[in-house]
């Protein structure tokens, strides 16, 4: 499997051409829009095996985005006791 870049006005004038290839030889298209890479043109069996691949990560996919969160969920301790007992210690008016 390899990846091609094409620009977006080259995808549209040979798109039967390029779906045809991906289909056969598992070709992946990345679509650029000044060499930008903006989307991905690719056999609907990878787009597939993608998306199984995907369901199978569930909740391991974002492990490690939650990091740090045990800062997160003291501070959030904190201000929960600083509002029950009447906030900050201070007097604001608007």
């Amino acid at each position: 499997m390899s990846t091609t870049a094409i620009s977006v006005a080259d995808a549209k004038s040979r798109i039967s051409e390029l779906i045809a290839k991906s289909q056969h030889t598992h070709t992946r298209f990345m679509i650029t829009r000044r060499n930008k890479p903006v989307a991905a043109l690719v056999s609907l069996e990878d787009l597939q095996r993608l998306e199984q691949y995907e369901e199978r990560q569930g909740l391991a996919a974002i492990a490690g985005t939650w990091e740090g969160f045990d800062e997160v969920e003291s501070g959030i301790g904190d201000i929960a006791t600083l509002r029950s007992s009447g906030g900050m210690g201070r007097d604001v008016s608007l």
